[in-house]
């Protein structure tokens, strides 16, 4: 039996198809007519031998052996719009474009952005905020810098940068002991962001603290808003140290707790292959700032 793949044209018919339930928005997505694409899909299973859709009132739906085929054909279409969009940008020039979370390009990126410009002035960057954990890549998107747990995707290629270490942080001042204990912290108003909800209960656990404790006196959207609050006295944040080092060096927060290790990682998200040139300087410069803490 041949082993040949079918037609792309038939494959993306079948994606949008499955995408959209509609033979008809599928042609419309895909700028051919409907009989274009129902001539596909038949051809398709004529060519794999197994039927993809079944009409269900008055739409369809996929069969089992669609969802399967569905799973590799949309990521193996996402991989291709990232990586066409990624060689178009590399041969107009266009700069790399890198996106972090929002939080960690205020707080971390930014305050170095100098550093980065005198090292390598000829760097065309560009700093997006990228708050998803979507992978892959969107065509726009060049690589991502994130805190995740392994294992990793097999279709993502992480250069794992640093650990991360989370801890609690507070203005001067909320606290009057020296050195605290860490049960101290059951009388403070605590402040909780929904992207990192087992933040608390993971140091608490560290601690040797009864998680069930843990209080959700001020919840926040973005990590960075709970920092401002920290900021401003509301109460005490739970932070991962690179996003508060400027603030404690200023003495605007202090961290008498210290930080804890997690078993997330500070990671580039490329897609797999060979990173180019500029990708290559800006891991090499991301790696002497992250020692040099």
């Amino acid at each position: 039996m041949s082993q040949s793949l079918p037609s792309l044209n038939a494959l993306r018919a079948f994606n949008e198809v499955a995408r959209t339930l509609s033979v008809t928005r599928a042609a419309e997505a895909l700028n051919v007519t409907h009989g274009a694409v129902s001539r596909q899909i038949r051809q398709l299973e004529d060519q794999l031998g197994v039927r993809l859709f079944r009409r269900e009132g008055r739409g369809l739906a996929l069969t089992a052996e669609a969802e399967y085929l569905r799973a590799s054909t949309s990521q193996a279409f996402e991989q291709l719009t990232h990586a066409c969009g990624h060689l178009r940008r590399r041969a107009t020039g266009a700069p790399v474009v890198l996106g972090c979370s929002g939080s960690f390009l205020a707080r971390w990126f930014i305050p170095r952005l100098h550093r980065l410009k005198a090292r390598y002035p000829d760097l065309n960057l560009h700093l997006t905020a990228d708050e998803g954990e979507k992978w892959p890549l969107g065509a726009d998107v060049d690589a991502v810098m994130r805190f995740a747990e392994p294992p990793w995707p097999a279709d993502a290629q992480v250069i794992e940068l640093a650990p991360e270490r989370i801890g609690p942080v507070m203005v001067p001042g909320l606290i009057e002991v020296a050195a605290p204990d860490p049960g101290e912290l059951l009388g403070l108003p605590l402040l909780h962001t929904e992207s990192r909800e087992q933040a608390w209960p993971r140091w608490f656990a560290a601690q040797g603290l009864d998680v069930t404790q843990v209080r959700r006196d001020q919840s926040f959207e973005h990590l960075n808003y709970m920092l401002e609050a920290a900021l401003v006295g509301l109460g005490v944040a739970i932070a991962p140290a690179y996003l508060v080092e400027e603030d404690l060096r200023a003495g605007r927060l202090v961290a008498p707790w210290g930080f804890i290790d997690t078993s997330a990682r500070l990671g580039l998200w490329l897609p797999p292959g060979e990173p180019g040139r500029e990708i290559e300087r800006l891991i090499q410069w991301l790696r002497l700032e992250l020692e040099a803490r």
